[in-house]
């Protein structure tokens, strides 16, 4: 089992462990930092079942899901989540996912976790295309997406069961021979 590292200016990815439960349920538990999630707000046990699929899925041979912990870069903390999940009937392509604390947003953090994403999937595991979807109405991830050099590519009706229902999601996406390390 390979472990992820990966460090950028701000930020640093690594594999989630038993330890980051409670700076995961930071996230994953609050209202606000999963709005767009298509799940309510999650308990602590959810969480901790959520780390050891993770802790199987490290383990699995081809890895084809990549649950990271998002850490300050300066105090090694962890404000983030960010997961890579490579499709099996398509191994060069792989969609993404992430949240940070509340308390990170509006600091441009979500543009150079993207980066930091898009970087490890094309450097280090040799992707060729990196997708993620949002919300229409989540406007700082179309903002953060656009600014890492993502491109939209249009909207899927209906395609996201939230608890309210049935909602559109708007996909964006990066090709390794038209994306720039920025």
């Amino acid at each position: 089992m390979r472990l992820v590292r990966c460090d950028g200016v701000r930020l640093g990815l690594r594999d989630v462990s038993e330890a980051d439960v409670a700076a995961l349920h930071a996230i994953y538990g609050d209202p606000a930092a999963t709005r767009y999630m298509p799940f309510e707000p999650l308990t602590p046990a959810e969480v901790t079942a959520l780390v050891e699929e993770a802790g199987r899925a490290a383990a699995a041979e081809p890895r084809l899901l990549y649950v990271l912990a998002v850490v300050d870069a300066d105090h090694r903390d962890v404000i983030g989540v960010a997961r890579l999940h490579i499709e099996a009937d398509q191994p060069h392509s792989a969609e993404i996912g992430l949240g940070l604390r509340p308390d990170q947003w509006g600091r441009g953090m979500g543009t150079d976790l993207i980066k930091l994403l898009l970087s490890f999937g094309f450097k280090q595991l040799g992707l060729r295309r990196i997708w993620g979807a949002r919300a229409p109405a989540n406007l700082p991830a179309q903002l953060a997406m656009l600014t890492a050099g993502m491109i939209e590519e249009g909207l899927v009706p209906r395609q996201v069961l939230t608890p309210e229902g049935w909602r559109d999601s708007v996909v964006h996406a990066a090709l390794k021979d038209r994306w720039i390390d920025r």
